[in-house]
């Protein structure tokens, strides 16, 4: 995002979280208002002209906003709709932007009724275990990927995939990701992950060991890397038995291996 729609992007952050704290009913509030804004990404991806005049820098704010009131009035919620409203109201650098920003407060109104469950430690969990599922399913992965099926080929192909074994905000978040790819699926959930993460001020440690770690194992790795890099730190783990001890530990782009394959791999080079 440019400067101008981060700035956008951070107002209304602020404008749907203050909402959700006032209702009564935050988690429902929250997951219908995520789902809608999903929703209306959609209908603006599938219209230019629409795009285009939404963001339209010649036209008032207020003449935005009402458009935006007229397409979507009676469509979805007074709550969506003031969302909506208050997003094109707002400048945005480019039509890009605004559909990015009304993706990520749809992301964030759904974590946020997950974490009114108390659900968003599990959301992240379920996030990294799918990424890891299509890392190790590459045929999947690719028809996933594959942009010459519709949207919703795409995302009825993960459904069954997922369906009645993740929480329905975890299955509303990849499926919509899954849509509307920008990367891999397996980089768009591990982006996934790391939101869920940030919500809570942390950041995803993904480790690959040997053997499983316990409890305690994964809470004084945590406790480690929070010292190293000096934030919260959520350890996500897995079973990697190539590695033949150790782990390799990754932390946005920094890599830690102290995996015995890598010290082997590195002796064989120094002597090579």
């Amino acid at each position: 995002m440019h400067a101008a729609s981060r700035e956008a992007y951070e107002r209304l952050s602020h404008t749907l979280d203050t909402g959700l704290g006032e209702t009564s009913d935050a988690v429902n509030t929250g997951a219908q208002t995520g789902t809608e804004l999903l929703d209306v990404v959609d209908v603006l991806d599938s219209d230019r002209s629409l795009r285009m005049a939404l963001v339209d820098a010649a036209a008032e704010p207020e003449q935005r906003a009402g458009l935006a009131k007229r397409l979507f009035s009676g469509k979805v919620s007074a709550a969506t709709e003031e969302i909506v409203s208050a997003a094109v109201s707002q400048t945005w650098s480019n039509t890009r932007d605004l559909r990015e920003g009304l993706e990520k407060l749809g992301r964030r109104a759904l974590l946020r009724s997950a974490e009114g469950q108390g659900q968003l430690d599990r959301v992240e969990d379920e996030l990294f275990r799918l990424a890891r599922i299509l890392e190790n399913e590459p045929e999947l992965e690719m028809l996933l990927a594959d942009k010459s099926r519709t949207a919703n080929d795409r995302r009825d192909l993960l459904a069954k995939v997922i369906y009645g074994k993740v929480t329905a905000v975890t299955e509303a978040l990849a499926l919509q990701a899954i849509g509307r790819l920008q990367d891999s699926p397996v980089e768009v959930l591990d982006g996934l992950c790391d939101d869920v993460a940030a919500l809570e001020g942390r950041e995803v440690a993904r480790v690959r060991s040997a053997a499983e770690l316990t409890d305690e194992q994964e809470s004084a790795l945590a406790a480690k890397l929070e010292k190293i890099y000096g934030r919260k730190i959520a350890v996500h783990s897995e079973v990697d038995t190539s590695l033949l001890g150790g782990a390799v530990i990754r932390v946005g782009d920094e890599i830690i291996d102290g995996s015995t394959a890598g010290k082997l791999e590195r002796l064989r080079r120094s002597i090579a």
